[in-house]
This record gives structure tokens, sequence and C-alpha cells, in this order.
């Protein structure tokens, strides 16, 4: 007796009917008629789909189709239970509402809340224009980041303080008999016109300005640490300031400590 797939194909190429003809009027995808002409049952859904094919495209083609699927029953089903108790299992599959995976009402609950956050950074971002706040009422932002508030604060005192004049440091250093007089940013006298001898250094002064007159050129300004020779063509005046170092004065602007 011929093989199913061979009755199949050979009525088809008989009656010169192309597989598409036939997959357009059994509904059938022309793979899975194919799959039937070579008896790769394999590739075919399941055995249920195979005979329920099997008898429509054996009618299209005026076969015995009861006789076709018959014979599918002997050479690939054993016993007619597993086919039964598979189509039991899919009836009870049918009955059984679905499970809705136990994920579902967390991953509700996380967009929920990703919803909540996006709207309240949106809020953040276009509620600026609040006619209270641009009257003067604290932001919630400003109110809940107090600690960069205040580290912001003290930025801003360092920042003052960089900017607020610096003083300088000034010591006199006699190498020899000197008269000098010492005059600090006030115009307080802080040398009066003294004469002070070799080793006689005078106490360190702080001010942001100083100027100074030496009668001769026997000693040394000591300032921040640096220490500058008086010129030997004394009489001589100086001014000194934190930016940088001794600038000579001209003659008539020599402090004279009221002399």
């Amino acid at each position: 007796m011929p093989e199913i797939g061979d009755q199949l194909r050979e009525t088809r190429m008989r009656n010169r009917i192309d597989i598409t003809e036939v997959e357009a009027a059994t509904k059938i995808r022309a793979k899975y008629l194919r799959a039937l002409e070579n008896e790769e049952w394999d590739l075919l859904p399941g055995p249920t789909f195979v005979k329920t094919f099997l008898r429509t495209y054996a009618d299209y083609l005026g076969l015995d189709a009861r006789n076709l699927v018959e014979e599918y029953r002997q050479r690939n089903e054993r016993t007619a239970g597993p086919e039964l108790t598979s189509f039991g299992n899919n009836l009870g599959a049918r009955r059984q509402r679905p499970r809705r995976p136990a994920l579902v009402p967390w991953m509700a609950l996380l967009a929920g809340v990703l919803a909540l956050v996006a709207a309240l950074y949106l809020y953040g971002i276009w509620g600026d224009d609040d006619p209270e706040r641009e009257a003067g009422a604290p932001s919630p932002s400003a109110t809940a980041t107090g600690t960069a508030g205040g580290d912001g604060e003290r930025k801003r005192k360092r920042r003052r303080a960089a900017e607020r004049p610096r003083s300088v440091r000034l010591q006199i250093q006699p190498t020899g008999a000197v008269s000098v007089c010492l005059e600090n940013a006030a115009g307080d006298a802080l040398i009066g016109n003294l004469t002070l001898q070799e080793g006689e250094d005078s106490e360190t002064f702080r001010s942001r300005r100083f100027r100074m007159s030496f009668g001769t050129g026997a000693a040394v300004m000591r300032v921040d640490g640096k220490n500058y020779d008086v010129s030997d063509d004394a009489p001589i005046g100086y001014e000194l300031r934190a930016s940088g170092e001794p600038r000579e004065l001209p003659d008539d602007e020599r402090p004279t400590c009221g002399g």
C-alpha cells in the first residue's frame, strides 16, 4: 500500500494542482502541507492537528480521508490513551482560569512609585514660577539642604576673607646707627624718629601698609620672612604693602613722624 505522503503528493501532481492552490482552498499553511506529503510529522503542531490537516487535505484531493487517518493512527499511535489524555488535559486547561504571575502586583507598585517620583521631579522643575516663592517664601530644596547651605556660607566667608586686604609683617633690623620713622596704615607712629643701634631689632609689626624713613642705609627691612637692604642713598623712604616688596618714596612723601 502506498505511503500516506506519496498518495497525497501523487494525487496532487496528477491533477496538476499547485501547493499554493491547496493552501488557499484549505487554509492550511504550505509548510504543513509539504510536511504531510513528506510524512514529517514532527514539523506539525501535534497528533490532533496531523489528523485534522490530513483529513482536510485528503477530502480536497478526493481521497478516502477516513482510511488515511486510520492508517496514520496504526503507524504512529500505539494506543489511543496518550491522545485521550492529552485531549483531556487540554480541556482542563481551558476550564482553568489562567493564573497571573506573582510579579504583576509588585510591578504595578514599582510603576506607581516611579510615576510619583517623576511627578515630584517635574513639579520641582516647573514649579519655580510659584508666586509665593518669588515673593520670598523659602523653597523646599533650600530648607532640606541646610548642610549644603552651611557649606556655602563657609565658602562665602573664606572668599570674603581672601578678598579682604592682607596684612604684612615688618621688623627693622639695624646694622649700625640709624634714625627710623615708621608709620602704619592709620598713620600712627610705630617708631618715632628713634635712633636704633646695631642689634636693637624692633618688634615685628603687622599692618596693611607701612610708610618709613631711614636717616642712613644701616638697616634691613625683614618683610614676611624676606630681607630687603635699605639703600645707602639716604635719607630715603619706603612704602610697603602686602601685595609686593618695599617701594621707594619720593622725598616729599617720606613720613616724618611729626618731626
